[in-house]
């Protein structure tokens, strides 16, 4: 018996930030071997019937089940569906959460950074960014690279953004600035929940900064009442960057993700931000 689940679709709009960039020349992608993290998976079928570690495969991006040995009675094929739509609706979701992520790398051996990232996400073309990829199922999730213009400031260091406390300020006052919105009603709550720096296996500085913002809007912002005007979550995201600099210039990895998958998907996040590169440009 096969089963196949698809995984849920969370369909929201998402932000791009942006900020002035060098002149874009193509960039190219070098793609090296890919890292896989791996996991036991085990899920209980029902009392009377478990699937062993060997019943388990992966086809794409979805959970396949493999069962041959598997006989039932007449009489009880109709509970035998039901409880079939019972694991597809509640239990494979689960399972698809505990697959192991495999990683690309991509390299920019022209803006000189380079940087890990799901196989299975997708890169978006004229996003405003550098580069900008997202998660094709969770249209919410995403991350770019951000490149400032040698011409209007030049870096010598990371530390030119000041200490990693004022770094996050300033972080969170550009993501502020870029989602302000015209519409009545909208309000934002936005904090920093942390800062800090690292020395990377290349000998240089990178700080790395994670900020909260929330967006609440009106469900009647044309109420006359304020009993009327009811203010609702739209979004929760976290947003993570690491500041790096290089070749007179100030990069910067973005990354986003709702609140609710950051919490599953945190030990992923860490590592792309982890493997986040800037590199000397060739003369």
């Amino acid at each position: 018996m096969r089963i196949l689940q698809a995984s849920n679709i969370y369909g929201a709009g998402f932000g791009i930030p942006s900020i002035s960039t060098c002149p874009k020349r193509h960039a190219t992608i070098a793609t090296g071997e890919a890292l896989a993290k791996s996991g036991p998976i085990a899920r209980k079928f029902s009392e009377q019937h478990s699937l062993k570690t060997g019943d388990v495969e992966k086809e794409g991006n979805s959970v396949v089940l493999e069962k041959k040995d598997f006989a039932v009675p007449r009489r009880r094929a109709m509970a035998l569906i039901f409880s079939s739509f019972l694991l597809s609706n509640y239990e494979l979701p689960k399972i698809a959460c505990a697959q192991s992520v495999e990683f690309r790398e991509y390299i920019d051996t022209f803006d000189g950074y380079s940087f890990m990232y799901p196989r299975n996400w997708i890169q978006v073309r004229g996003a405003g960014a550098d580069i900008f990829f997202r998660d094709p199922l969770v249209l919410d999730e995403n991350l770019s690279v951000e490149i400032s213009s040698p011409s209007s400031s030049k870096y010598k260091s990371v530390k030119d953004l000041g200490p990693p406390q004022e770094a996050g300020k300033g972080v969170l006052r550009q993501y502020l600035t870029e989602f302000m919105s015209t519409r009545l009603g909208v309000r934002r709550e936005s904090s920093v929940l942390s800062t800090s720096s690292r020395v990377a296996d290349d000998g240089k500085l990178y700080y790395e900064v994670e900020v909260n913002i929330k967006s609440y809007a009106n469900n009647n912002e044309l109420a006359v009442m304020p009993q009327d005007r009811v203010a609702r979550l739209e979004w929760d995201r976290r947003y993570l960057s690491v500041l790096g600099v290089e070749n007179n210039c100030l990069y910067e990895l973005r990354i986003q993700t709702p609140e609710k998958v950051f919490v599953q998907e945190e030990s992923d996040i860490r590592a792309i931000m982890d493997s986040f590169r800037v590199n000397k440009i060739a003369a």
